[in-house]
């Protein structure tokens, strides 16, 4: 084993190591990477602040006229819509990278190429969508 390392013509194994917490701000993620962190990032988005919040709207939708109108001053409150949106983001980019995973599962688009493509589309997917809610929620059309 030792005579191949020092036999011309044999290659030197790269060595990997970790990267130190200064080199981060140089570390460039692939965009499979960069959707399977916001993927990771919006499922716990959706259940630390989206389900309390929806659940907060829903409730003061239902006591009374006097919270309903509460619930109208919150939703339509520029900073309500922003944290709607936040979460509608949320829900569309988890729906639609949870459907790149499953495909994934199934041996569809494993390939380098075929996976980077559909983490573009997913991104691209899910920011159109999302821009078409956020028209929608400010009052475009």
């Amino acid at each position: 084993m030792a005579d191949l390392a020092t036999k011309p013509g044999a290659r030197a194994r790269p060595e990997f190591r970790n990267i130190h917490v200064s080199q981060l701000s140089q570390y460039r993620l692939p965009l499979a990477g960069i959707v399977s962190i916001l993927h990771r990032i919006s499922g716990a988005a959706m259940f630390l602040v989206g389900i309390p919040f929806i659940l907060y709207l829903f409730q003061q939708s239902i006591t009374s006229e006097i919270s309903f109108e509460n619930y109208r001053a919150v939703v339509g409150s520029p900073l309500g819509k922003i944290v709607l949106l936040g979460l509608v983001w949320g829900y569309l980019h988890h729906f639609c990278a949870g459907i790149r995973y499953l495909l994934l599962d199934m041996h569809v688009g494993v390939e380098k190429e075929s996976s980077r493509t559909s983490a573009a589309v997913v991104l691209g997917v899910s920011l159109v969508l999302t821009a078409v809610v956020a028209l929608k929620l400010f009052g475009v059309f």
